[in-house]
């Protein structure tokens, strides 16, 4: 059942009534709604009970505000966030689905090109965040080597290690491959990233212009963006098109994209276990 306090805190909070609540399936970590209020606005709401909830939601609120900053793809329109009674909550503008053509994965891979143009001194993020629900840490660096090892691959590893679900060997294979980096990455500038650009984590509106949510936020490599979009799928070949036509790639992508992809495939070794631990001990043993 909906938890009443919140629709209560939403309706004085907006000065209307909620007419109705409908269930959105499709996330793994917390509940989530549609809500209707009389005065034809509709909210999407995110909530959840766990001891981190609050957090996690602060930081994605963050990571949403930083990327709309941008004005280069939108962002749901952020409501609010907070905590009401055991409830922690997170409430956005809903948005509206629409038809995704070639013009919109041509203007989605255009628009992340445009965005990763967006840089920084540093590789990292003023405020650590989360990577699904681990925390991530964004401590600033000053080469992606450094930030690729410390703040994104051994953290991992090590939490791996404490779960039994990698070994001593998996991390002395992993160690000389952070020893490598700088000669696999190219050297570029850091980017402003999505940090989590899986399918299930765009929209596309009713204007088909596509829509960032659940960022996992931070100046990185641009190429992170791209190989978590191929890790699973879902991306049509337009939208690689077009950002390849916007901002060209290094020579070698296809070669060094396992190992931005490793980092999502340890995530998932802590998160589910299972066939991620072959696959990341094939990465290791390539490289």
């Amino acid at each position: 059942m909906f938890p009443l306090p919140l629709t209560s805190h939403i309706e004085s909070s907006f000065h209307t009534k909620i007419e109705s609540v409908q269930t959105v399936a499709g996330g793994d970590i917390h509940r989530a709604a549609r809500l209707d209020a009389a005065d034809g606005r509709q909210f999407f709401l995110k909530y959840n009970t766990v001891a981190q909830a609050a957090e996690m939601f602060h930081t994605e609120a963050l990571g949403l505000a930083l990327l709309g900053a941008s004005r280069i793809i939108a962002v749901p329109k952020i409501y609010g966030h907070g905590v009401i009674g055991e409830w922690s909550f997170l409430l956005l503008e809903y948005i509206r689905p629409g038809h995704r053509n070639r013009v919109f994965w041509e203007d989605f891979g255009t628009s992340l090109a445009t965005l990763h143009g967006t840089s920084s001194a540093q590789f990292g993020f003023a405020h650590d965040n989360f990577i699904g629900s681990l925390p991530q840490s964004n401590k600033r660096r000053d080469t992606w080597q450094s930030f690729y090892s410390e703040e994104r691959l051994l953290p991992q590893m090590r939490l791996a290690r404490t779960q039994n679900r990698l070994n001593a060997a998996d991390e002395q294979n992993l160690e000389k491959l952070c020893f490598k980096l700088s000669s696999i990455c190219p050297d570029e500038p850091p980017s402003l990233t999505h940090g989590d650009l899986w399918s299930g984590n765009f929209l596309c509106n009713s204007d088909s212009k596509p829509v960032l949510i659940d960022p996992a936020a931070s100046f990185a490599h641009r190429e992170m963006d791209l190989a978590m979009s191929r890790l699973f799928g879902g991306f049509d070949p337009h939208f690689y098109q077009s950002y390849e036509s916007a901002r060209p790639l290094a020579p070698g992508f296809e070669e060094r994209l396992e190992v931005y992809q490793l980092y999502y495939l340890l995530v998932h070794v802590n998160l589910f276990g299972g066939g991620y631990v072959d696959s990341v001990r094939r990465i290791l043993k390539r490289h």
